[in-house]
């Protein structure tokens, strides 16, 4: 059967005090014991209190780039607990994390059968619980994706994708990003960045989500550095916020080399490095190796940006990152050229790989690694 290519289901309750809709969206789906997937320091500055329901069974042990174990631990208090559902609130890690429990409910372990580049797409059936999404930050835009990403016990940092990994609904409420420190402001805001871009020169067809991902991106790059530096500016809150929910519905279409770099790095599970930092690094660096493979794309965008040449286009991403205060190679992430080299395979094998616009292989991966390290 042939798959559609263009689908965008999901129901989006979006603008500030939208929060304030959970309890009602709990009745509708008919949710009456949820379990809450976030992380420590969500809880810390009151996310439970701000959901507005009544001793909601919580797990708070999300940590950047979610691992096997911890769906594991979530799925046994889910379990125990006699749950019918899941809130994912925090960013890209609690909400991933959510929709690997979720899968797990139903679905037999081990989690990695179930993986993309496992073939394991037609495994994931209807029987998943239903999961309400409540993002924190502006950045991953998975609240509207239908894919996951989870390191697994093996190492590997794997994704998992399903039209039923979608959550029912999702609640994009900007004024739960405004006590965003600058710094995460900026990684989550690139990471969103990265997705207008890359889908935007996605090798697959798609002018839907080229128009998306082109909105997404004039958005967030007029507004990143705005709500960096005033994180209370609603306006640029709002738009940042925008710019990561279109980048989330555009990747429907397929990322790239961007993605398929930072994804190996982010199984380094030890030395917890944020995705969107990583993605900020490696963008530049990408955006060269990709240029004559999609010209006319490149041109668009800088006309979008205001950028009289296409060609300018990674120094400006540079100077981005430099005016955000994030980091410019890999080596101020205290990584060693000898952890990369081993990972140009797993970049080669990453399901982002199949649609950046150049082919890639090996040695390519390895080369970009060096020059961005």
């Amino acid at each position: 059967m042939i798959a559609p290519n263009i689908t965008y289901p999901t129901n989006i309750y979006f603008g500030f005090g939208t929060v304030t809709s959970l309890p009602a969206l709990l009745k509708k789906y008919s949710i009456s014991r949820p379990l809450v997937i976030t992380d420590k320091g969500l809880v810390k500055v009151g996310i439970i209190e701000r959901l507005g329901i009544n001793a909601p069974v919580v797990f708070d042990d999300v940590e950047t780039n979610p691992t096997e174990s911890m769906a594991l631990t979530a799925l046994n208090i889910y379990i125990q607990s006699n749950c019918d559902g899941i809130i994912a609130a925090g960013g890209g890690s609690p909400i991933d994390l959510s929709k690997c429990v979720a899968l797990l409910v139903h679905h037999v372990p081990p989690l990695e059968q179930y993986a993309i580049v496992a073939g394991g797409i037609s495994k994931i059936t209807f029987h998943i619980p239903p999961l309400i999404a409540v993002p924190t930050t502006a950045g991953s835009g998975s609240e509207v994706g239908r894919a996951a990403l989870l390191t697994v016990a093996k190492g590997r940092k794997l994704g998992f994708l399903s039209d039923y990994l979608l959550p029912k609904a999702v609640i994009c409420d900007p004024e739960l990003t405004l006590s965003m420190p600058p710094l995460l402001t900026a990684a989550t805001g690139m990471d969103a960045f990265s997705h207008c871009v890359e889908t935007f020169c996605s090798t697959r067809f798609n002018p839907v989500a080229d128009t998306i991902a082109l909105d997404g991106l004039e958005r967030g790059y007029k507004n990143i550095i705005k709500a960096t530096i005033s994180g209370t500016d609603r306006k640029a809150r709002e738009e940042m916020m925008m710019c990561s929910l279109e980048g989330g519905l555009a990747f429907q279409k397929g990322l790239g080399a961007v993605h398929s770099l930072s994804h190996p790095l982010g199984a380094l599970t030890e030395k917890r490095l944020h995705h969107g930092t990583l993605n900020a690094i490696f963008l530049p660096f990408v955006l060269r190796f990709n240029f004559d493979y999609c010209k006319e794309k490149k041109q668009v965008m800088a006309e979008r940006l205001k950028i009289k040449e296409a060609y300018k286009l990674p120094d400006q991403f540079t100077l981005l990152n430099q005016q955000l205060g994030l980091p410019q190679k890999l080596r101020e992430l205290e990584i060693t050229k000898g952890e990369l080299e081993p990972l140009a395979e797993r970049a080669k094998a990453d399901h982002c790989t199949p649609t950046n616009p150049r082919p890639l292989a090996i040695e390519d991966c390895l080369q970009l690694y060096l020059e961005a390290w």
